[in-house]
């Protein structure tokens, strides 16, 4: 769980992926459409990666992926992001993120 952490708060958006993963994907790529640039970590190609896994389910994450953190928090998987998005609320957590 410290691992997972660690890298939601060095990384401003964080998303915990798998390579197989095409929701990730998708968010991963709304994301740079929105001028931001996303942090993923593949978990299976971490060797803490089902660790990392099993500590993401802990913390309400069920799939454990896509699991998005921004600004150090969780905010939770591909449907939040959407429901955020279309509410129109989405940008506004990650300007301080975007590029310029």
């Amino acid at each position: 769980m410290d691992k997972v952490k660690k890298l939601a708060a060095d990384n401003g958006v964080m998303i915990f992926s798998k390579s197989t993963c095409c929701l990730c994907y998708a968010v991963s790529i709304l994301f740079r459409e929105l001028g931001v640039n996303p942090y993923v970590h593949e978990l299976d190609h971490d060797s803490d990666g089902k660790e990392m896994d099993k500590a993401l389910i802990k913390m309400g994450c069920n799939p454990s992926v896509p699991a998005i953190f921004i600004g150090g928090k969780l905010i939770g998987s591909t449907n939040e992001i959407m429901s955020l998005h279309l509410k129109g609320s989405l940008v506004q957590l990650l300007n301080p993120y975007m590029s310029v």
